[in-house]
């Protein structure tokens, strides 16, 4: 396992009790299957544009590098090639960005060949104006104003290499989405409806999907991965279950999102994101006990409204009920449940089954 420093700027959120964007690249971090050995925030409000964080805490960076034996750090925003270049050569050790975790985890966890597939779109266009050659060896091998050098070749070849990747992948991904377009015609002749689970990343998606598939699929049983880590789900999965009324609906277990999603992400997955939020209906699961729920819940309302999703029925779902406290009062707009325990399930289905 990597061990990995997070590093990066901050308003002076490190000093505070609980900052919920540090906690959240924690998450992420874990979710990669790294070893955090080490925070170190900067406080200021502007990144410095060579290397983001300033000459000093570079230099105590470095000797944390060293003295902790690191493997990689990562930052806690979105860095320039520049920057990468810059900090990469003077920590001699490689450097990750937020977007570029967040794909890593992607990677890991895509099975399905079309997740798969937009992950390295999503990768390798974000990775090619990233291309600034070989650093310090690019420079050594530029062999002067008249001669390309072998860096200068070498980059050349891997941005032609990546741009010829990419239109691949996008056509492979057009005949997918013709594919997924034929099934969605079939299942609209079949007159069933379809309803899908939107929501922040660990909102407990997965667990209401297994929970409700326990309860009203033909097996009685669990039907994906859940546990506590982020981006757990990637690829959608869609199962046929029950609603009191004796009919049958398709419900779907989707990606979970999060703050700042990065724009390739969604671009690469807008196809699958898209057929999902074109559900009859789309079931907002948002995690009650979260103290920034409401945050979350505008993070999910801004990704929809970007995905231009229509007019449609959306009900809101506040999940982890159990974890509250017995005498709050739980929010009148929307159906309180827990996965964990089965409660509000029932009344749940019955929702699903008047909305549609």
């Amino acid at each position: 396992m990597d061990r990995v420093i997070l590093t990066g700027i901050g308003s002076g959120a490190e000093k505070q009790e609980y900052d919920p964007d540090l906690e959240e690249m924690k998450g992420l971090i874990e979710a990669a299957g790294l070893d955090l050995v080490m925070v170190m925030l900067q406080p200021r409000y502007r990144p410095d544009r060579a290397t983001c964080i300033g000459k000093g805490k570079l230099t105590e960076l470095k000797h944390l590098v060293d003295e902790l034996e690191a493997d990689q750090v990562i930052f806690n925003l979105d860095l320039s090639p520049l920057q990468i270049r810059n900090l990469e050569q003077a920590l001699e050790i490689p450097v990750v960005d937020r977007t570029m975790l967040i794909l890593e985890i992607f990677k890991q966890r895509a099975h399905s060949h079309e997740g798969k597939l937009q992950v390295e779109l999503a990768s390798l266009q974000y990775q090619l104006p990233r291309l600034t050659g070989r650093g310090r060896a690019m420079s050594r091998l530029g062999g002067g104003s008249k001669l390309r050098g072998a860096g200068e070749q070498q980059l050349e070849l891997d941005r032609r290499y990546i741009r010829k990747r990419i239109q691949d992948i996008k056509s492979q991904l057009a005949k997918v989405e013709k594919t997924r377009q034929l099934h969605s015609q079939r299942r609209q002749r079949q007159g069933l409806k379809t309803a899908s689970l939107v929501g922040y990343t660990n909102a407990g998606k997965s667990s209401l999907f297994n929970t409700i598939c326990s309860m009203a699929h033909s097996s009685g049983q669990a039907q994906v991965a859940a546990d506590q880590r982020l981006f757990q789900t990637l690829d959608t999965t869609t199962r046929k279950v029950r609603l009191p009324s004796g009919r049958e609906v398709l419900l779907s277990d989707t990606v979970g999102f999060i703050n700042q999603l990065p724009h390739h992400l969604v671009a690469a997955f807008r196809s699958t994101l898209k057929e999902t939020v074109e559900a009859d209906l789309l079931l907002h699961v948002v995690d009650r006990a979260d103290p920034l729920y409401l945050d979350k819940m505008t993070v999910v309302e801004e990704v929809l409204e970007d995905l231009k999703v229509g007019p449609k029925p959306i009900l809101v779902v506040f999940n982890k009920s159990d974890l509250l406290d017995p005498d709050m009062v739980l929010d009148g707009d929307g159906i309180n449940v827990s996965a964990h325990t089965g409660f509000g399930v029932e009344k749940l289905l019955e929702t699903i089954d008047k909305l549609l």
